[in-house]
């Protein structure tokens, strides 16, 4: 993750919490940079970490070759291909999250979500970079729910995995998840 967070800074030419300029404990203005992922208050010595933001990604397939992959109505990357997903809740895991943002963008139920992979990822929101920790689940849902595009979904579509230009994927690990489910039996 160091990784990540050190090329992002080099891309930015800023630390990660440049936009952060109070302690959220005290709030002097006595904030500065502490490492690379943090920055530590001195007045009252309180050292706020900034870790990933836990996403979760669903593959959802039909059993011939197809996946469900949304056309996002909202930005970041509005109008580009992405596959359903969001992030976690507060008090929610990783699973019940990936449940609850399929339902909410395709009106699908998940009966199973089975680990995959994680990619970590910057997220471009209201102006902020959010590190994220995209988890990608293979989900099971109940085939006799129809798609019902909502949410920040405009449009639910079967594509052919295989035949996916991941070019199309406006999020960059979604991207990276597609070139790797495309490689994987």
């Amino acid at each position: 993750m160091q990784i990540i967070y050190t090329l992002w800074t080099i891309a930015n030419n800023m630390h990660l919490l440049e936009t952060f300029t109070h302690c959220p404990k005290c709030g002097s203005d006595c904030f500065t940079e502490n490492d690379f992922k943090s920055k530590r208050c001195g007045n009252c010595g309180f050292t706020y970490y900034l870790n990933p933001s836990a996403a979760n990604v669903a593959v959802i397939t039909d059993g011939y070759g197809n996946i469900l992959v949304a056309t996002r109505s909202k930005e970041p990357a509005k109008g580009t291909l992405d596959l359903p997903g969001g992030f976690c809740d507060c008090n929610e895991s990783v699973e019940e999250g990936v449940a609850r943002e399929v339902f909410e963008e395709t009106g699908l139920r998940v009966k199973e979500a089975r680990y995959l992979f994680s990619i970590p990822n910057i997220y471009s929101y209201s102006g902020m970079e959010i590190p994220t920790l995209d988890m990608f689940f293979l989900c099971s849902v109940e085939e006799e729910t129809p798609l019902r595009p909502a949410d920040d979904v405009a449009e639910l579509q079967w594509m052919n995995l295989k035949e996916l230009d991941s070019n199309r994927f406006g999020l960059c690990s979604i991207r990276q998840g597609i070139e790797r489910l495309k490689t994987e039996p």
